[in-house]
């Protein structure tokens, strides 16, 4: 299996150079004739007539050739531009002309960098462990936390010392920086390791640099104090490390069971990509093909002897994760990714918690440019280079954007025309650019993005993204690491004018512009087409400025504890003894909701004891029914012992298959749909929240390994139901 991935690897890196390189053939080719309008108009019709045909094939050549045409396209929309700026003297209308050009060339670049690294990617399996357990190695978990409720910490230390790995040769750490006695009392109650410090010196990286100096394992897992792992965690991760004494780390996705405020405040949770897709489903696999997959701080697994030889987690940045890839593959090591969810955390609650985890990461991605510019310096590849500067490049978009959202009112407002050339020859340059682009991307990207939600995430961010990443520019040892909250409630629907107060602004000026479109329409005034032109435009702005103020309605979150739609058998015992089968319709850490043949049986204030079928040892879990109807009843898990809440975590977060049937197999994107998707579809109480989310379906067992008594069932997953499979 290992063999095969390496060849796969170094064919699919050479169909992406070899489209590299016909791609500046062709741009050479196409980007300096000259061409009149209609000469223009015809071959962008051409050019894309022939894409949409060759769209239809679905090999990689076909993808890459996509590829080629768009950035063909765009190169040849920014050729005109220069041609387009305006006078050769310095005024305002030139000055903003070269501005709008500088964000298109920005767009460009970031195209061409997004093409290249995710063209192709590197479909890797779990690689089988040894068939003897007594000789895997030992291996030191760490769950790092600061200021986060206990509430929160203790699924993710329940789970973490139920992981299928020899009990000799695994120990659980909690390293608390918070210094709090609930916490050591909760490691002494589990039975694991608890490490803490007298300073919080360097945040989250000095406290598993500290960690690090007390511990001996020869492999270290994080895992953030909200990211509950799979019991399989390690036995689908480590074999890749055993197999190559060169790899340092081993990422799996970050996966989210509850929805991030664009989901919940818009209703959209599972139906449209969430902003974490395209990374963990597309970027990563992607990354992983030119040996330059990321550290992401959690759900990962890395060599103790790489990181000693690099000194330890980076502290110089406050995304020390990032920054240690990096430093890991200068030195030579090499990373792996394997897009199974094996993990799964809360996301941010709200939108303003959501932007400022986003500006921390734009913080840091800038420190890391300014400190140790990937692009400079020995140790990387080429490819590698160009992988670590397009995910820099991302976090410098709020520039860009704002000239976007704002560049037509320049001419609605003031009559300044940044283009100086007819709309109608504008148009024919552009149109092509953008449909190419579009269709390249809804090909590439598939159901991990919809094209107008980048925008939206864009544009979303774009205010608060210009100071801090200017600003780390200028000083990188500014800025400090912010812990994101998790596991708050949201106790009332409210409208948070105060996160997108730039937005609202915006929004009103666009408003406001689009009044003196109409006004220069009806009075004559300027050219009625460049009118036209700029309140379509203006119209588009005003689109992504309503999408990210319908997602600051924050709506109402009274349960602290999400649930999760999953069936799985089980057995409800009365007090009095006797049995009734049922099946989980959804569950979570506080209650549940079964279907049972006899639910009329029930009655509320019961106390009930559920246990979960074929989930390991069976612990009964004591419950109250607190409701029922014909068919289901619903309960509320009350007064549990440890192994009662330990079976319960289990069966909610430790299963093999817990959250494969969440890998995204939508239908691919239809692009003139994807605004659309911004309306609530009827869906008051979203699928979250009312456990309306389709059940998993059945997965087919593979022989993953039972460890200490643990007896599981791995599941046939992957990208277009391809087999992965672990164990031995």
């Amino acid at each position: 299996m290992g063999e095969l991935t390496e060849r796969s690897r170094g064919a699919a890196a050479l169909v992406c150079w070899v489209t590299a390189a016909a791609g500046v053939v062709v741009l050479a080719a196409v980007i300096v004739v000259p061409l009149g309008l209609e000469a223009q108009v015809a071959f962008g019709a051409a050019a894309f007539g022939i894409c949409l045909v060759v769209g239809r094939n679905a090999s990689p050549l076909a993808t890459a050739a996509l590829a080629i045409a768009s950035i063909a396209a765009s190169a040849r929309y920014v050729g005109w531009r220069l041609t387009t700026i305006g006078a050769a003297s310095l005024d305002l209308e030139t000055g903003l002309g070269a501005l709008l050009l500088a964000a298109e060339a920005y767009g460009l670049l970031t195209l061409g960098l997004g093409y290249l690294q995710s063209v192709g990617t590197l479909p890797r399996a779990p690689e089988p462990l040894p068939p003897d357990p007594e000789t895997w190695p030992t291996v030191d978990i760490f769950i790092p936390t600061y200021s986060e409720p206990l509430d929160v910490v203790r699924a993710t230390v329940l789970a973490a010392r139920s992981i299928d790995w020899p009990r000799r040769r695994l120990r659980v750490w909690l390293l608390d920086d918070g210094r709090r006695p609930a916490f050591r009392a909760l490691a002494a109650q589990a039975g694991i390791g608890y490490l803490t410090r007298p300073d919080n010196l360097h945040a989250k990286a000095g406290n598993i640099n500290a960690a690090l100096r007390r511990t001996s394992g020869e492999f270290i897992a994080i895992f953030d104090c909200d990211h509950v792992p799979t019991r399989s965690f390690l036995q689908l991760t480590m074999g890749w490390l055993l197999r190559d004494p060169g790899l340092a780390l081993v990422q799996t996705p970050h996966h989210f069971y509850s929805p991030d405020p664009f989901e919940r405040n818009l209703g959209n949770f599972r139906r449209v990509p969430n902003e974490g897709e395209l990374f963990y489903g597309l970027i990563q696999p992607a990354n992983d093909l030119w040996n330059a997959a990321f550290f992401c701080g959690s759900c990962a697994v890395l060599r103790r002897s790489a990181l000693e030889a690099i000194g330890g987690i980076a502290v110089e940045t406050v995304t020390e994760d990032a920054h240690t890839a990096l430093r890991l593959h200068r030195a030579g090591y090499r990373s792996a990714y394997l897009r199974i969810p094996q993990a799964a955390g809360l996301a941010t609650e709200t939108l303003s918690a959501h932007i400022g985890q986003r500006i921390r990461w734009a913080r840091g991605m800038a420190q890391i440019f300014r400190i140790e510019n990937p692009l400079l310096g020995p140790g990387l590849t080429l490819a590698q280079r160009l992988c670590y500067l397009a995910a820099m490049l991302h976090f410098f978009s709020g520039i860009p954007r704002i000239v976007f959202l704002v560049a037509p009112l320049w001419y609605l407002y003031f009559g300044l025309h940044v283009f100086n050339a007819l709309p109608i020859v504008t148009l024919a340059y552009a149109l092509p650019h953008i449909a190419h682009a579009v269709v390249a991307n809804a090909r590439i990207q598939r159901r991990y993005r919809r094209a107008f939600w980048s925008q939206v995430y864009e544009t979303c961010l774009c205010f608060y993204l210009v100071v801090p990443t200017t600003l780390a520019l200028i000083d990188p040892r500014a800025g400090r690491f912010n812990v994101t909250a998790k596991g708050g409630l949201t106790e009332r629907t409210h409208f948070d004018a105060r996160i997108v107060r730039p937005h609202l602004a915006l929004a009103a000026l666009l408003v406001a512009g689009l009044a003196a479109g109409a006004w220069r329409l009806w009075s004559g005034q300027g050219d009625r087409d460049a009118v036209a032109v700029n309140m379509v435009w203006s119209c588009y702005s005003l689109a992504l400025l309503g999408a990210t103020l319908l997602a600051a309605r924050e709506r109402q979150q009274v349960r602290a504890a999400p649930r999760v739609s999953v069936r799985l058998p089980a057995l409800i015992q009365f007090a009095v003894g006797h049995t009734v089968a049922a099946h989980t319709v959804d569950l979570s850490r506080g209650g549940a909701r079964l279907a049972a043949s006899s639910a009329r049986s029930f009655s509320r204030g019961d106390t009930v004891w559920l246990s979960f079928l074929g989930i390991g040892e069976e612990h009964p879990v004591r419950a109250e029914v607190v409701g029922r109807d014909e068919a289901r009843i619903q309960v509320r898990f009350v007064d549990l012992t440890l192994e009662e809440e330990s079976a319960l975590v289990e069966a909610l977060f430790g299963r093999v298959d817990a959250w494969t049937s969440w890998m995204p197999r939508r239908a691919p994107e239809v692009p003139v749909r994807s605004p659309g998707d911004v309306v609530d579809r009827g869906a008051v109480d979203a699928p979250w929240s009312a456990g309306g989310i389709q059940p998993a379906p059945a997965l087919a067992p593979v022989g993953l390994l039972a460890v200490d008594g643990a007896d599981h069932l791995g599941a046939v997953v992957g990208e277009d139901d391809a087999a992965v499979r672990s164990g031995t």
